[in-house]
């Protein structure tokens, strides 16, 4: 039975790759930035590597074994026929986010995205300027070395993607919308969107990283984001997860700080049978300030994984995390923090909290924020707390005339709003509060 089942998680893996190079053959049009060389290499890791399962440490609660069970495809171009109508945007008014870049199965969708600005560029990898394309190819380059199998895999199938450049001392004062949508076919489709953020010394801008998908069709999504803070720059970085509950969500998030750089990620999850976000962070200079600010909401039978990372090699470094997990009915949440301070980063302060709310007896979460600190002169902290509702918060708020129902969402939105107020954009803010009370 062992046998069967490692054969099975061999032949998924391999059937992946093989569609992966369809992919490539599909679009020819791919053949700069080195990207040959980057699949080549994340191939032969993807093909030595082994599929993921719950002995594995980083794995151990999070059981992707029912993605093995379904017959995954790439589509091997764009042939959804979605339009704008069917989108629910992230905000009520359209006009909260104008400048929007849609991917559709991983391909780059014009008629669904808005014009592009003639200062910085947002748009797809094949119609990036010459004169930004070298420091592309040395940020995709650092894919050439392959440490996980789901990062590979999306490298593997790299053909196009969704690229954020701002120039040196720019501000965009207008936040920038990426959405990647998974539009499902007869069977199940594998989606991997692959995004690229760099701003430049001294710029700053807000983006928004959306997934979403139409229709209930069963679907894997497998995402990377790399995302590049120059010296001095600012990137306001929110992630939104909020596909399908038949979507398996697997999202990799590697963030490169320069010195005195300042960098913020909202990483909201909502959606997906089985979800897992990993967002690393790694400090490349000092008097780097970073703040990761996480809301998992889970209900039903869903199970949302985060791991995090912050990596601090130089001195004067800041961090503050912040990750909140509301879980009802048989669902179940992971969080697993981790903040490695190395000899050089002296005078590193760094907090990190893991609050979570239980609203059932069969809700479960797992919380472990884990720091590691070889330097010593530093300032770290980190704790967590697993709660419930309280029987007489809800019985005043019932005395003043509440019924249980709303008593019981007013306490919830109150532990969700510490999270959603600090979000760059309020339209979307207020449409995930929205989001909540009818999950709830």
């Amino acid at each position: 039975m062992i046998n069967t089942q490692v054969a099975t998680r061999e032949m998924f893996l391999a059937d992946l790759v093989n569609q992966c190079g369809k992919l490539e053959v599909a679009n020819s049009e791919s053949s700069a930035y080195g990207l040959q060389d980057l699949r080549d290499a994340a191939t032969e890791y993807v093909l030595a590597a082994s599929f993921p399962t719950v002995r594995d440490e980083e794995w151990r609660f999070t059981d992707l074994s029912p993605v093995l069970q379904v017959p995954f495809h790439v589509p091997q171009s764009n042939q959804s026929s979605v339009k704008l109508t069917d989108i629910i945007m992230p905000v009520k008014n359209r006009d909260d986010l104008p400048l929007r870049l849609v991917f559709v199965n991983g391909f780059y969708a014009p008629d669904l995205s808005t014009g592009n600005l003639p200062d910085f560029y947002v748009g797809n990898l094949s119609k990036v300027p010459e004169k930004y394309r070298s420091r592309i190819t040395d940020v995709l380059s650092k894919h050439k070395q392959q440490t996980e199998v789901f990062t590979a895999l999306n490298t593997a199938g790299l053909v196009d993607a969704a690229v954020v450049f701002v120039p040196a001392n720019m501000s965009i004062d207008l936040p920038i919308h990426l959405l990647f949508l998974t539009a499902p076919g007869a069977s199940g489709t594998m989606c991997q969107p692959h995004c690229l953020i760099i701003a430049e010394a001294g710029s700053n801008i807000t983006v928004v990283e959306d997934y979403a998908t139409i229709g209930n069709v069963p679907a894997f999504t497998n995402a990377v984001t790399d995302v590049v803070v120059g010296e001095n720059a600012t990137v306001n970085h929110v992630r939104l997860q909020r596909e399908g509950l038949d979507v398996v969500h697997v999202g990799k998030s590697a963030i490169e700080q320069a010195r005195n750089s300042r960098y913020t990620c909202h990483a909201i999850s909502l959606g997906g049978k089985i979800s897992r976000h990993n967002l690393e962070v790694f400090q490349r200079g000092e008097g780097t300030e970073t703040t990761l600010n996480g809301l998992t909401v889970a209900f039903g039978e869903q199970l949302a994984d985060t791991h995090s990372l912050i990596d601090f090699n130089h001195p004067h470094g800041t961090s503050r995390q912040l990750h909140k997990c509301i879980v009802g009915n048989k669902a179940r949440a992971v969080f697993n923090g981790k903040v490695f301070v190395r000899k050089a980063a002296q005078l590193t302060d760094a907090g990190q909290l893991s609050r979570n709310l239980l609203l059932s007896p069969r809700a479960r979460v797992d919380t472990k924020p884990q720091l590691e600190i070889v330097a010593d002169n530093v300032k770290c902290s980190h704790g967590a707390t697993v709660s419930q509702l309280e029987d007489d918060e809800l019985f005043y708020l019932q005395s003043r005339g509440l019924d249980l129902e709303r008593s019981r969402y007013l306490l919830i939105d109150a532990f969700a709003a510490e999270m959603l107020n600090q979000l760059p954009i309020v339209g979307v803010a207020k449409m995930l509060s929205t989001c909540m009370a009818i999950q709830e």
